[in-house]
């Protein structure tokens, strides 16, 4: 069994990672499911694979998974599922393109979390970034700048997006606890935690139409089998300033469907407000800072 990591093509492999988990909103509406089913269904063959992926890769078994590991892994898997089931619940409220921009929002999410509770330091120019960004999220809400009147379902939408990426955040921070293992074996720990835990609500058989698998094994195998195997061998042989800028590839492409297939152009305020987003995910990440501006921690 084969445990060398692959190091060849690690930029064109994250290329194609998010370019494929930027049609993960085009195949959750194309599977006309409820966001439970859709992740149960998700979680169950994103299992197949990442089992099978790790089996043969020879990551399992690991050893390394002790008991505290294992609940962290758990604890983890809860936060990601739940965070799934938001974000999903959040294409058929607002939209594909929108819900994609709003829970991009969760790298500062985690700067937060850090700084708020776990006693981390942020400089004035991190802190400045991440304003600018929540001013990007109120734009590319669609809320404010919008020619039409916004109903409560796309109000609620919004801030199911914004539970998403909390809960994705908290997931990130979590995993930070399990550095040493393999990151396929975290993923795989959470999609078994999403079987187990949406079993008992999910629609396992009964009303799911012929024509949905397709799109369940599309999500359970491309977007969260292949496409986080693609991620994860393609993060350390590439800079930070390259994962910065080649992970809003997702997001183009989210935008580039929502508007070619589903007819949802951006407004002018929305895509001002992806512009700051994206500006403060670079500034944050690549650590730019403002002229005069102070460097100490705060």
């Amino acid at each position: 069994m084969d445990r060398t990591p692959d190091t060849r093509f690690p930029a064109a492999k994250l290329v194609a990672a998010m370019m494929i988990v930027g049609t993960v909103g085009a195949f959750a509406t194309e599977a006309g499911l409820d966001p439970v089913t859709t992740v149960f269904w998700r979680c169950a063959f994103g299992t197949v694979f990442l089992g099978a992926w790790c089996l043969i890769r020879g990551y399992l078994p690991d050893r390394s998974l002790s008991p505290a590991r294992l609940a962290l892994a758990a604890l983890g898997g809860v936060c990601m599922v739940l965070s799934w089931i938001a974000f999903f619940a959040g294409f058929a409220m607002t939209s594909i393109a929108t819900t994609t921009i709003v829970y991009h929002i969760q790298p500062f999410f985690v700067v937060l979390i850090g700084v708020l509770f776990l006693k981390e330091r942020s400089t004035s120019d991190q802190m400045t970034w991440m304003v600018g960004a929540f001013v990007g999220v109120v734009l590319a809400s669609g809320l404010v700048g919008s020619s039409g009147t916004v109903g409560m379902s796309w109000v609620a939408g919004i801030a199911l997006t914004l539970a998403a990426a909390l809960l994705y955040a908290i997931a990130t921070i979590l995993a930070k606890g399990l550095a040493q293992q393999r990151p396929e074996v975290t993923a795989l720990c959470q999609t078994i935690v999403g079987v187990v835990l949406l079993a008992p609500f999910a629609d396992l058989f009964g009303s799911v139409p012929a024509a949905s698998w397709g799109w369940l094994l599309g999500i359970g195998i491309m977007h969260t089998g292949i496409a986080y195997v693609l991620m994860y061998s393609a993060y350390p042989n590439l800079s930070t300033p390259v994962i910065g800028v080649l992970t809003f590839i997702y997001p183009l492409v989210a935008i580039i469907i929502d508007w070619v297939v589903y007819g949802h152009p951006l407004g002018v305020a929305q895509a001002l407000g992806m512009m700051l987003i994206a500006l403060g995910t670079l500034g944050v990440r690549l650590g730019w800072r403002f002229p005069g501006g102070r460097t100490a921690p705060v």
